[in-house]
């Protein structure tokens, strides 16, 4: 018999959920998150009442005793585990392939990272040579176990509860889209560099999580956004940094959190996203691709 993981949110009954609150356990619906560096946290945890919507005013408080409490330690969030997993295979398998423990050599590093240029003789490579799939096979490479370890924790701790509250296949979309964004961001920025990480699409993740923010309090200002300045200055603070590939994943990022609540016409993580909102993720993938493809004089 199927066994349900969602609670009612411990300030909104009616709503359904399968988040915790980091610091006290009890379930909490995407109106009342507040994201956070590692985790995410209720109100009364996060320094301040969190405001909603109308139509949602915070029910009765009654502690929700049935049900095993749940988090992302308890082992939800299947598409980031499945993507951290993925990560961690691949660098391994460039291990196991002869490449060097930073992973910058070797077939994979050579076939998959991205990159557009040309050969001494004057012929395309990467990209310009149609290899199209290097757009998104970049953000499954990373340079060295300090770099994974990086794009892991984050993508752990970052993607694990945004997927909790929108749902995993909403998530999937999102990720898609903002590493898309980010390879487009990294060649507008510099096509002729080699660019591996997941980083951009983990920027996507922290620009929706802005989006979600705002979708529950009104305003842009709180953790998410404290969250991407403080990257963004590290980006441009640390060479060897592909400022490009995170400004695009940003982007990506944001645009695909309006683009699944329809626009404002609905909200990230409640509804159906309908025709509208799958066409509007759709369009942000592929204009990434098209402006990648104009930058290097394919289009």
């Amino acid at each position: 018999m199927p066994v349900s993981l969602e609670r009612p949110c411990y300030r909104h009954a009616d709503r359904l959920t399968a988040v915790s609150c980091s610091e006290c356990e009890r379930p909490i619906c995407p109106d009342c998150m507040s994201f956070g560096p590692v985790g995410i946290k209720c109100p009364d945890h996060a320094g301040g009442p969190a405001k909603t919507h109308p139509q949602h005013r915070p029910a009765a408080r009654a502690r929700v005793t049935a049900g095993r409490p749940l988090n992302l330690r308890r082992g939800v969030a299947p598409v980031t585990r499945l993507l951290v997993a993925v990560n961690v295979l691949i660098y391994l398998a460039e291990l196991g392939g002869g490449a060097g423990v930073n992973a910058n050599s070797g077939w994979m590093f050579e076939h998959l990272a991205l990159f557009s240029g040309h050969y001494s003789d004057g012929t395309p490579a990467g990209v310009a040579n149609g290899e199209w799939w290097r757009l998104i096979s970049a953000a499954f490479l990373h340079l060295g176990p300090i770099h994974l370890a990086m794009n892991m924790l984050a993508l752990w701790w970052l993607g694990g509860p945004l997927e909790e509250a929108i749902g995993s296949r909403r998530y999937a979309m999102l990720y898609a889209v903002s590493g898309l964004a980010g390879s487009a961001g990294a060649l507008i920025a510099n096509p002729n560099s080699l660019t591996v990480g997941a980083s951009g699409a983990i920027f996507g993740i922290m620009g929706a999580m802005v989006v979600l923010q705002y979708q529950a309090t009104g305003s842009i200002a709180g953790p998410a956004l404290t969250l991407i300045v403080i990257n963004v200055a590290f980006s441009f603070a640390i060479s060897n940094i592909s400022i490009g590939g995170h400004i695009g994943g940003l982007v990506g990022g944001v645009l695909g959190g309006f683009a699944l609540s329809r626009f404002g016409r609905g909200h990230m993580a409640y509804g159906r996203l309908g025709l509208v909102g799958v066409a509007a993720l759709v369009a942000i993938g592929v204009a990434s691709v098209l402006i990648a493809y104009m930058k290097i004089g394919l289009l």
